[in-house]
């Protein structure tokens, strides 16, 4: 599905990340941790195509990214949902139409995910505030909007970047279940997060891979987790 192969990304005449493989199989849960500042969202870019690598190659569902044009990355982000660290919204469209966009933008307002809005929008607990703008909600509605903008296409993976970095432990939790519940579905998931709490509390539900960045390099985190 998403491949890295020896990636190396170099960031202000320095590497940030160095001799990277990664292999995110369809269905596969996968938490990313480290440090702040170790290219944990520049990974996660790498992985979506939002990135080139400096060296080595980064397959997205069979394609290379080097290879790749611009109608073909906007295709396959049709296929991985993003959840960003810092979720923006336009102001003065409601919650709805700030999930739908992507459905606008795509050509794709009027096709069958649309009809299926507000049932997305109860499953993620909004269905209240569908008709609110987005500066009437709080941290945790805001990351639970990100969320349904981010599945709203139906993708086959689902990239998250600290998605729980602004909420309370209660409300981390009611987002770390759905991010479960698509993985259930099927979904490839990837959590960027510095929470071991949260990590740890997935581990109970879901069997996760823990990824650690450390000295520039990808690992497998261990039993300390």
């Amino acid at each position: 599905m998403i491949e890295l192969d020896k990636v190396v990304h170099s960031y202000g005449g320095g590497e940030l990340l160095s001799q990277v493989s990664l292999r995110l199989a369809p269905g596969s849960f996968h938490f990313l941790t480290g440090p702040s500042g170790a290219g944990k969202t520049t990974l996660l870019k790498l992985c979506y195509g939002a990135l080139l690598p400096t060296s080595g190659q980064v397959r997205v569902f069979g394609q290379d990214r080097r290879e790749m044009t611009r109608d073909d990355i906007a295709l396959n982000r049709r296929r991985i949902g993003v959840v960003h660290q810092d979720c923006q919204f336009l102001d003065h469209l409601s919650v709805a139409d700030n999930v739908a966009l992507p459905l606008m933008v795509s050509g794709r307002a009027d096709g069958e995910e649309a009809q299926h809005l507000d049932e997305l929008l109860s499953w993620v607990g909004l269905a209240p505030q569908a008709q609110s703008r987005p500066p009437e909600l709080s941290g945790g509605e805001r990351q639970r909007a990100a969320l349904a903008r981010a599945v709203i296409m139906s993708p086959d993976a689902i990239l998250a970047d600290e998605p729980t970095g602004n909420v309370d432990w209660e409300m981390s939790l009611k987002l770390l279940q759905l991010l479960i519940e698509l993985n259930r579905m099927g979904k490839t998931v990837l959590i960027a997060t510095h929470d071991l709490n949260l990590i740890r509390a997935a581990k109970a539900q879901v069997s996760a891979r823990v990824l650690r960045i450390k000295d520039r390099r990808l690992q497998l985190a261990g039993a300390d987790l």
